[in-house]
């Protein structure tokens, strides 16, 4: 497995200058320890650009971009700005939607003549005269591109793909091995995917989820309809089974264009046929547990049978691929006791690691630690929420998690727990998670949310680990 560092190391031979951004010999980043903002950070430092920027907190994130020589500051203030950062004729400026409009950084680069892009628009620049391929979907884009990147990478397609967690294969958001191809997550959030141009594209989920960007469902699915226009000419959308789209279906064990037929589970992996239009192929092996990463499976794996790699190299590929940091995550995993980190932070998500860990392990009692993710998902989906926590054995609640909002009057964790019909359930602090955890009898434990709940991992693993 490749360091970060040797990598970006291999990438610089292999890069050439940016997709209409070689103007630029400076990236400045506001925002820059967010998931997409670092892949795209990574990508600039190996183009040889000199990259640095702003974020709020440290993380492991913004330790691995500073062992690459990335300047990062965490106070919003200019006067931290290295003043190569400060010319406007060779200072690209990207930013995340979720800095807010009284940011000094933000406003100062706004005002001074600055060329400030989203993250959106600088990742649409770099991948417009690549073939794109586009994962889009309210669940499953993060697992999928990671899957989709990896398969390409093994069967030597000169790819560049820009993933929304952490690889396990590659221990990074960026996988590179060419330029000729790019895979991106198309993110649905503040409509940013309008702002890419793909040839394939994938969609793998249309649930309402973002109401306090889109308003009703009806909006998001009309976006996404917008989303499939952006496709290139010529090209071509791959769609779960079901789903208001026209495209090139996938599933499983349906009659979709490409289908996962004959499953079976082999020492704790799928082992499963695809069935194309093109014919069977048989003996594809897959370790991630649930249907849901299956269904991501077949969707990368119906795009790159489609752009041309062989059915022999994508089994092979796929047999290898090791998964994402926090997609249904082992931190400990004994005969008596496992530990499962999870990013789910939607109910059909939630309903998703349920399904699997209950196909996994359908006889041991499991306790659920929940951190709900923005006022506004809580408010929204309060009733869907409390049913699919009520299906585990046990529940603990933890604050929730504000991102970018303010509180909503009424919307607490409290509030949700009350809706909690399962009454093994308790509302926590996180300092009091261990505790928690040591007190109850579960074989199996899981943490789930997409807050600051990942950064208690270490913790209850080390507490736990015996």
């Amino acid at each position: 497995m490749n360091t970060n560092s040797e990598h970006i190391s291999k990438s610089e031979k292999v890069l050439s200058k940016g997709k209409g951004l070689g103007w630029a010999d400076n990236v400045y980043f506001i925002g820059i320890g967010g998931i997409g903002m670092s892949a795209i950070a990574r990508y600039f430092v190996a183009n040889g650009k000199q990259v640095a920027g702003y974020d709020k907190t440290p993380t492991d994130i913004t330790k691995s971009l500073k062992d690459l020589g990335v300047e990062i500051h965490f106070e919003d203030d200019v006067k931290s700005v290295s003043s190569v950062f400060l010319n406007p004729e060779n200072t690209l400026v990207v930013y995340t939607p979720a800095i807010p409009e009284g940011h000094s950084e933000f406003n100062y680069f706004k005002t001074h003549g600055f060329n400030v892009l989203k993250r959106s628009v600088v990742l649409g620049e770099i991948t417009r005269q690549t073939v794109c391929f586009a994962v889009a979907g309210t669940h499953g884009k993060t697992t999928t591109t990671s899957i989709l990147g990896h398969l390409l990478n093994m069967c030597n397609v000169p790819v560049t793909a820009f993933l929304g967690g952490i690889s396990e294969n590659y221990n990074s958001n960026l996988i590179i091995n060419g330029t000729e191809v790019t895979v991106v997550e198309a993110d649905e959030f503040d409509r940013s995917f309008l702002t890419l141009s793909p040839d394939l594209a994938g969609v793998t989920s249309m649930d309402a989820d973002h109401l306090d960007i889109y308003g009703n469902a009806e909006e998001l699915v009309k976006t996404f309809k917008d989303f499939s226009k952006c496709i290139k000419p010529n090209g071509k959308l791959f769609v779960k089974n079901g789903l208001p789209l026209d495209g090139i279906t996938y599933g499983i064990e349906d009659d979709s264009d490409y289908s996962a037929q004959n499953i079976t589970i082999e020492n704790g992996c799928y082992v499963f046929d695809v069935k194309t239009p093109n014919g069977v192929y048989r003996g594809f092996r897959f370790s991630l547990p649930g249907r849901h990463n299956l269904s991501n499976a077949i969707i990368a794996l119906a795009m790159a049978l489609d752009y041309g790699c062989s059915h022999k190299d994508l089994a092979e590929a796929l047999a290898s691929y090791k998964g994402v940091k926090r997609r249904f995550t082992y931190q400990i995993k004994t005969d008596d006791f496992v530990f499962i980190d999870d990013y789910a932070h939607h109910p059909e998500e939630i309903n998703a690691v349920h399904q699997a860990v209950r196909e996994m392990y359908p006889d041991k009692k499991v306790l659920a630690i929940f951190q709900p993710h923005l006022f506004s998902r809580t408010q929204d989906f309060a009733d869907e929420f409390a049913e699919s926590l009520s299906n585990f054995d046990e529940i603990l609640l933890l604050d929730i998690y504000p991102a970018r909002e303010m509180p909503i009057e009424g919307v607490t964790s409290e509030w949700l727990l009350n809706k909690v019909k399962n009454p093994n359930k308790k509302l926590i602090q996180k300092s009091h998670l261990v505790d928690e955890i040591k007190k109850s009898n579960a074989q199996i434990v899981l943490t789930i949310g997409a807050g600051d709940i990942g950064a208690e991992v270490k913790h209850i693993k080390e507490a736990l680990y015996v």
